[in-house]
């Protein structure tokens, strides 16, 4: 989620996605998302096992802020809100939501190097 094209991100879990993106928008909660104004989902994966998501969660939330950026470009360069979309009111700005975007396998410009390695 974020603020604004290239702004503050915020990277989480949850096996609702259209839930949880909708209470950050409506500022439900306390935390980070609505202390920094975070209501836009503009990327998300999708992962059949809660214990992968989670890791793969705790990666992206290591990397820098520009691969962050490229990442959610790479399928989604206008940074558009995939809410209305998950919600069914609007179309995904790419054919195939359900498939783990910018990121496939080792061979992948999105996936680094550094990925593999501890803290």
């Amino acid at each position: 989620m974020t603020n604004t094209r290239r702004g503050v991100l915020y990277v989480g879990v949850t096996s609702d996605l259209a839930s949880r993106a909708t209470q950050h928008r409506d500022g439900a909660t306390q935390g980070f998302t609505r202390r920094y104004g975070c209501r836009n989902l503009v990327w998300f994966e999708i992962h059949t096992d809660i214990e992968a998501a989670i890791r793969r969660e705790k990666l992206i939330k290591r990397w820098r802020r520009l691969w962050k950026f490229e990442l959610v470009e790479a399928r989604n360069p206008e940074w558009i809100d995939l809410l209305p979309a998950l919600l069914g009111e609007t179309e995904f700005p790419w054919p195939e939501p359900a498939a783990v975007p910018g990121f496939d396998g080792p061979r992948s410009s999105l996936r680094y190097a550094r990925d593999d390695k501890p803290f």
